[in-house]
């Protein structure tokens, strides 16, 4: 069976940040994830995940101004500095946490740059950052995203992830796998997921259109589920959607594997 983790970023919005830990654990969740951490001191969050028996699973690295519009900053060749900055937070944090994976959002192309500029930028980003990750056993994960949602991301699909991965040549870089940003941009979803086994590390679900819970679109999440089990995926899945109305109401495709 999944391992399921809520993300708390999406889900159970009817609290507050720190009271969304007891909502997930009474909910049956053992496990979270949320974009960003970094409005709260890293001890506080720490005390509710002991607190309420959760394993802390995945957070991003800090993503530049999220509110002007910034959606990562390993593309920028301007932020570098800023970016290797990003590393250190991200570090610090995960290291209280006792999380062992940290997204690295890529972010918005800049127009005007040459594409191989962007990425000599991109791996040379990504090196640094795996290899400071590295020292703390922590893995680093890049997710290819839709660019329904944020145009102009820079990495949006399977194969262009796992080739930048190839590139950075570095045992502790993996593919986030989101079903639903896959969904969009590409299909396939079961036989992409088996042939790339090996290379991903994590998985997050949504359905679509919308990006509500499972069952409420066009995916065949009680295949998948089950698919994933007979594929051996020994990884978490990150519910990362927005309830189609309460966070309570939307968890019945989460009643068979409380």
């Amino acid at each position: 069976m999944p391992r399921f983790a809520a993300n708390l970023s999406t889900m159970f919005n009817e609290c507050s940040f720190l009271d969304r830990f007891k909502a997930a654990a009474h909910a049956g969740f053992c496990g979270v994830e949320y974009l960003f951490p970094y409005d709260f001191n890293p001890a506080d969050i720490k005390a509710r995940l002991d607190e309420h028996g959760l394993k802390q699973v995945l957070f991003n690295m800090p993503a530049g101004n999220w509110a002007a519009g910034d959606r990562g900053l390993a593309c920028i060749p301007a932020r570098i500095n800023e970016f290797k900055e990003t590393v250190e937070q991200s570090i610090e944090y995960a290291k209280v946490l006792d999380c062992e994976q940290i997204h690295c959002m890529m972010g918005v192309a800049p127009k005007g740059v040459d594409k191989d500029i962007l990425l000599q930028v991109v791996l040379d980003n990504l090196k640094y950052a795996a290899d400071k990750f590295k020292h703390e056993n922590i893995k680093l994960l890049i997710e290819p995203i839709n660019t329904r949602d944020i145009p102009g991301y820079y990495l949006s699909h399977t194969i262009d992830a796992l080739n930048l991965i190839s590139e950075v040549d570095a045992h502790n870089i993996s593919l986030q796998y989101d079903i639903y940003h896959m969904q969009v941009m590409e299909g396939d979803l079961a036989m992409t997921i088996k042939e790339n086994l090996a290379s991903i590390a994590h998985i997050q679900i949504a359905d679509t259109p919308g990006r509500y819970e499972p069952g409420t679109g066009e995916i065949n999440y009680a295949y998948l589920f089950s698919f994933l089990d007979d594929v051996g995926y020994q990884g978490w899945v990150g519910a990362e959607y927005f309830p189609s109305t309460t966070t309570q109401d939307s968890l019945k495709w989460f009643e068979p594997y409380r």
